[in-house]
């Protein structure tokens, strides 16, 4: 495999987010939701105009795993206001981590990962925290993997589904 790049994500990229976002929530959910509400949840959730929303605000960044010059995942992280949850100071958000199906299994999710942490480290946050939808086990496995462990579940909205995703956090070296 040839060297994979991660790259920050700008404005000028909103159409490749919006491809890579709507091909990976797919690969990722598809089997497991109805047609409609994945329809309804790719138009929306991922629509155009609230990608570039999200690429505008300053307490947000996504960034793209190259290979070859081709995007195979990405990465969001949000950090005070932006956080989905939680908005503390001291915590950085990991929204969002979706690698192609063909790249499984090819350490790119870990690199992403390995990036959030630098992010987190740059920022001085106490700690990482996460949403992980209760179905997914090879998800769930990878961040317990990586020392997260449960601290709490919301409700995430697919259409017309009420889901439930197991929070996690990880405190990291040198915080309380």
């Amino acid at each position: 495999m040839n060297q994979l790049v991660i790259k920050l994500a700008t404005l000028r990229d909103v159409d490749q987010l919006q491809r890579i976002s709507r091909q990976t929530f797919y690969e990722t959910f598809a089997a497991s939701n109805s047609a409609e509400n994945m329809a309804r949840y790719l138009e929306e959730g991922l629509a155009r105009e609230k990608l570039a929303t999200e690429l505008q605000n300053p307490h947000s960044a996504f960034y793209f795993a190259e290979l070859d010059n081709t995007v195979v995942g990405y990465l969001k992280v949000n950090t005070g206001p932006a956080q989905t949850e939680l908005q503390e100071v001291e915590a950085l958000e990991i929204e969002r981590i979706y690698v192609l199906q063909a790249y499984q299994g090819q350490h790119v999710g870990q690199r992403l990962y390995d990036r959030a942490l630098q992010l987190a480290a740059q920022a001085r946050a106490h700690y990482v925290w996460l949403g992980v939808w209760e179905g997914n086990p090879r998800a769930i496995g990878f961040y317990q993997k990586n020392g997260f462990v449960a601290f709490g579940r919301h409700v995430f909205v697919l259409g017309d589904d009420a889901q439930t995703d197991i929070l996690m956090k990880r405190v990291l070296p040198g915080s309380a």
